[in-house]
């Protein structure tokens, strides 16, 4: 995949007058995109030698498992990996009352923690890395307060019955044996966000449908919404209809109707998110060979638009061939309408895609793409 560069040549063409000396360039060049972008499907073990060799720039996907501590010619980035949940059995005892089933949930919580110091101890489903965590911060500090301080009796946690929801969940157990299918109290499930933004979204010429997708207060909704009663449920999803088709205007209005669609989903104790995990995604960073001025997304990482409009080779001072791996091989069609839905075509379409508006990096808005006109405060 290329994108040829014209702009410089058409300047040089313009400001050329005279004779022409060789040797000597413009002092100012267009921009730092790269005039060759290669997108590659790699399988995770691969790809620590191909970074090391600087034969790929960066690689986008699962977690590497980096021989000794990585050296300084491997950088990382964090982004947001997984959230963490626990359900209780409907036919366990301990489902039977509400506080026991609270209890239950609490102790599950503190137990996959202690056993994985990965997952980030957080009672509640909107975590730092979501754009709108500032507008539910007071609730997420309460919701951790009452897991650490509770006082409530408790079952003795070698006494549950832990059971992982599938393959991906296994290692969360530890040591610990996991439950038989018929004969389980909690079942733990670790949920990849990737996994759960791509099956709720479709993405129509560069735009995101649903808008509220990069939302925590939706994304809370996508893994809460089946524990929850059926008049709970209801009361969320018109209070979800509101929000999404504009009728409330007042923006306080607003996230105070996104804090009450949030505070229904935890209001039970049958299925709760207990924590989250972070993903971390590799760049070779060598002086000369390397890569630098790394912006990336708090939610999807390296795999975002501002990631390839900011990334800037080392060896050229203008641009270059970035060379990007990717554990994902390409399944979607390549159209600009309803296609380029995978991971592979996502990373893609952000590559040749020109949109006015870009996903914010670190909030749940968008960007503009192009230059904007700032009025100065005061005005000058």
């Amino acid at each position: 995949m290329k994108r040829c560069v014209t702009l410089g040549f058409l300047l040089s063409a313009l400001t050329v007058t005279g004779a022409v000396r060789g040797g000597h360039e413009l002092p100012v060049y267009p921009s730092y995109y790269p005039h060759e972008i290669e997108i590659q499907t790699i399988a995770p073990d691969a790809a620590e030698s191909l970074l090391r060799q600087s034969k790929i720039h960066a690689y986008l996907g699962n977690e590497l498992n980096l021989s000794g501590s990585a050296p300084d010619l491997i950088a990382a980035v964090e982004s947001l990996g997984s959230l963490v949940t626990v359900r209780i059995n409907p036919q366990s005892s301990y489902a039977k009352a509400d506080a026991t089933a609270c209890a239950v949930a609490r102790a599950a919580a503190r137990k996959i923690n202690s056993m994985n110091p990965d997952v980030i101890l957080h009672p509640y489903p909107i975590t730092p890395l979501h754009g709108d965590y500032l507008y539910h911060v007071d609730l997420a500090d309460a919701a951790k307060q009452r897991l650490l301080s509770d006082t409530e009796a408790r079952p003795a946690i070698q006494d549950l019955k832990l059971k992982a929801a599938d393959a991906a969940a296994k290692r969360l157990l530890g040591t610990e044996k996991a439950a038989p299918e018929s004969d389980w109290d909690v079942e733990i499930r670790e949920t990849s966000f990737l996994e759960l933004t791509d099956s709720a979204t479709t993405v129509i010429n560069g735009w995101l449908v649903p808008p509220g997708a990069r939302s925590g207060w939706y994304q809370a909704y996508l893994v809460l919404r089946d524990a929850i009663d059926a008049g709970t449920r209801e009361r969320v999803e018109a209070d979800l209809q509101r929000i999404q088709s504009g009728d409330v205007n007042d923006p306080v209005d607003r996230i105070n109707l996104e804090r009450t669609v949030v505070t229904a989903l935890i209001s039970g104790c049958r299925q709760v998110i207990v924590g989250y995990t972070l993903k971390h995604e590799y760049f070779n960073a060598e002086f000369s060979a390397g890569i630098e001025n790394i912006a990336f997304d708090s939610l999807t990482g390296l795999n975002a638009a501002i990631f390839l409009r900011t990334v800037k080779l080392k060896d050229f001072p203008w641009n270059g061939w970035l060379r990007i791996g990717i554990d994902a091989r390409p399944t979607s069609a390549w159209n600009p309408i309803t296609g380029f839905s995978d991971r592979f075509g996502r990373l893609m379409w952000s590559a040749v895609a020109d949109p006015a508006l870009l996903p914010s990096p670190y909030e749940q808005a968008w960007m503009a793409n192009r230059i904007s006109e700032i009025q100065a405060s005061p005005p000058r």
